[in-house]
Formats: C-alpha cells, sequence, structure tokens
C-alpha cells in the first residue's frame, strides 16, 4: 500500500517493473511493442501499484486529451438515452472516453459550462441542440475545439451539425393525422426551443389544411408522465370534441393514454395518441404507441466519427448531415 500522500507515478512503476519509464509507457500504450514478458511484468506492477496514468501530461505531450464532452439539456429521462450510449460506445472502441455535463435549458447556465469545458481542452465537444448563444459560439470557434452539434437543423452550425428538422416533424404528423380523418387535433408540449419549432409548423399545416387545431397544453421540460395526464385533461377541458392529440415526447404520450382511459375514452376510435422520440416503452405500451422514430444510434455514431475525423487529421467534409426521421404507426392512432 502506498501511506504517503502521493500517488504512485510512472517512475515508481518502471523500478517496481525493472524497465524505464519510456519501455511502462510502451507497455501501456502501444503493448504490442514490447515483449510479452516485459508486458507482463508491467502490468503486474501497474496492479500492485493501482497506477493510473497522468492523462493531463500525456495529453500535453501528444496535443490530445482522447476526451470528448458532451453536453445534454437533462440527465432525466430517456430521450437522449439512445444517442448517448451509441457516441459513449463509437468513442470507447476508438480510445476516446466521453465525459456529459448537464447544461439544463438555460442559455446562461450552458455558457458557464462550455467555459468550463473548454479550459480543460477536451478533444472535441458534441452539443444536444444548437448553441443557444452569440457567446457560447464566440467561444466555441476561438477556441479551435472540433464542434459536432446535434439534434436540430440550421444552415449556420458553430462547426460540424448531424440532426433532423423539427419544423419537418410538426407538419409531417399533420399530415398523418388527417390522412387518418382527424380534423380536431391538439398538442401536448415540453416549453422547449426545439419543442415551440415543432409547434409552430404543426399550427401552420394544420391551418393550411382547414383543421381545428387546440392551443397547445405546455409543461416543464423535462416532461413526465404526469405532465401528459395533465396536459390532456386541459385539452378536453377546452374541446371535448378533440380526436387526435400529438405530444412532444414518448413520456407525455404515455401519461396522455393514462388519462384517456381514466376518462373512458377508446384509443384510438375517440382519442389517436402521437408520441415523439420512439423510446424502448413505447412498443410495450397498452395499446402500443404511434410516435416519431429518431434514430438516435446513429446521431451518436455519426457525432463520434466527425470529431475523431477532425482530431486525427482526416477527412471531414460532410459539415451537416440530415438523417431525417419515421413515423412509427402502432395501435394507439
Amino acid at each position: 500500500m502506498n501511506t504517503s500522500a502521493k500517488p504512485f507515478t510512472i517512475h515508481d512503476v518502471a523500478r517496481m517493473a525493472g524497465v524505464s519509464a519510456m519501455t511502462v509507457s510502451r507497455a501501456l500504450n502501444t503493448p504490442a511493442k514490447v515483449s510479452p514478458d516485459t508486458l507482463a511484468r508491467v502490468r503486474e506492477a501497474v496492479q500492485r501499484t493501482n497506477y493510473v496514468p497522468n492523462a493531463m501530461a500525456s495529453g500535453l505531450r501528444l496535443s490530445r486529451a482522447r476526451l470528448v464532452s458532451a453536453l445534454l439539456p437533462t440527465l432525466v429521462g430517456p430521450v437522449f438515452q439512445e444517442m448517448v450510449e451509441a457516441l459513449d460506445l463509437a468513442l470507447h472502441e476508438r480510445g476516446y472516453q466521453l465525459m456529459i455535463g448537464q447544461s439544463g435549458y438555460d442559455a446562461t447556465r450552458e455558457d458557464e459550462l462550455l467555459k468550463t469545458i473548454i479550459q480543460r481542452r477536451p478533444d472535441g465537444i458534441v452539443m444536444t441542440g444548437l448553441v443557444r448563444s452569440e457567446e457560447g459560439r464566440r467561444a466555441l470557434r476561438a477556441s479551435g475545439i472540433p464542434v459536432v452539434e446535434t439534434w436540430e437543423l440550421t444552415d449556420t452550425p458553430v462547426d460540424m451539425l448531424v440532426g433532423f428538422s423539427h419544423a419537418a416533424i410538426g407538419a409531417a404528423v399533420v399530415d398523418y393525422l388527417h390522412g387518418r380523418g382527424h380534423r380536431c387535433i391538439g398538442m401536448v408540449s415540453a416549453d422547449d426551443r426545439r419543442a415551440a419549432t415543432r409547434i409552430a409548423a404543426f399550427a401552420a399545416r394544420a391551418q393550411a389544411l382547414g383543421i381545428e387545431v387546440v392551443p397547445t397544453a405546455y409543461s416543464p421540460a423535462p416532461s413526465t408522465m404526469g405532465a401528459g395526464r395533465a396536459g390532456l385533461a386541459a385539452l378536453l377541458a377546452r374541446a371535448p370534441g378533440l380526436t387526435a392529440v400529438f405530444c412532444s415526447s414518448d413520456m407525455l404520450a404515455l401519461g396522455a393514454c393514462i388519462e384517456a382511459r381514466e376518462r373512458g375514452l377508446a384509443i384510438p376510435g375517440q382519442l389517436a395518441i402521437v408520441g415523439l422520440g420512439d423510446q424502448s416503452v413505447a412498443a410495450d405500451a397498452a395499446p402500443p404507441l404511434t410516435t416519431v422514430r429518431i434514430d438516435g444510434t446513429r446521431i451518436g455514431r455519426l457525432a463520434a466519427e466527425m470529431v475523431i475525423a477532425r482530431v486525427e487529421g482526416q477527412s471531414a467534409d460532410a459539415g451537416v448531415v440530415d438523417i431525417g426521421f419515421s413515423i412509427v404507426e402502432r395501435a394507439s392512432s
């Protein structure tokens, strides 16, 4: 046991293994370049000392930290889980680690977190959504760190982007419901910026088709099933003739399903419900939930590939990638 206040160093490991510090570094970073006997001795010394390499020091030597930061608006709920898991796996496969920060839904908090992350010089930064303030955009561009914005689309990204159109989703859901004969529809939605884009497109498309739109019932982000129940109750109070509702997340939609059943409304006979996200619970709900499918796995993997390509000097020509979306039809509609 190391009883001193200082952690073991690479020189301690080298003395214990009977090799040079350079050999220890080579064994840890490129084990194929050392003999099996040497590798075994180094690994035994590492195990005995619980030695952890100094990533900051090696990062300075290599101008690379092998660390990518991802900013999420919330760590609660499953909305971004698929993307984060794919991002983490893709980075791990290439020898990079993922560090996650929660930025909330406030631009000021996001700017503060970005400043802290930039100071630590990760190899890349992955944003969930677009950078919300001009100050944040300027800071990222000045840092020179590769940045991938996700989950939205814009013609003017900070650097690279992989996402989809929220406006297109809003319009597509209206077309879907109109095609099934619905003429009085509403939305239960979170109150964040991306949801606002969907709501505006939803209302505009409905108006163009001559559909009555019930004013949106809002809930604070992140969404909950309880908010879905309350939202549907508010819509029905305004418009008892409501026949369809689009919810800005599957959690809200599941809550709406519960509220509808409590009121004795048949789904989809009397009320059609559509969610967003195609979370794992959507297919197993009762009834199975119609929802907008977002390929979070593809977003995560592409974001990782873009960062790594830039860091390792490979071609990264695809600055903006629109992955699109699909409506997965199930029994709730």
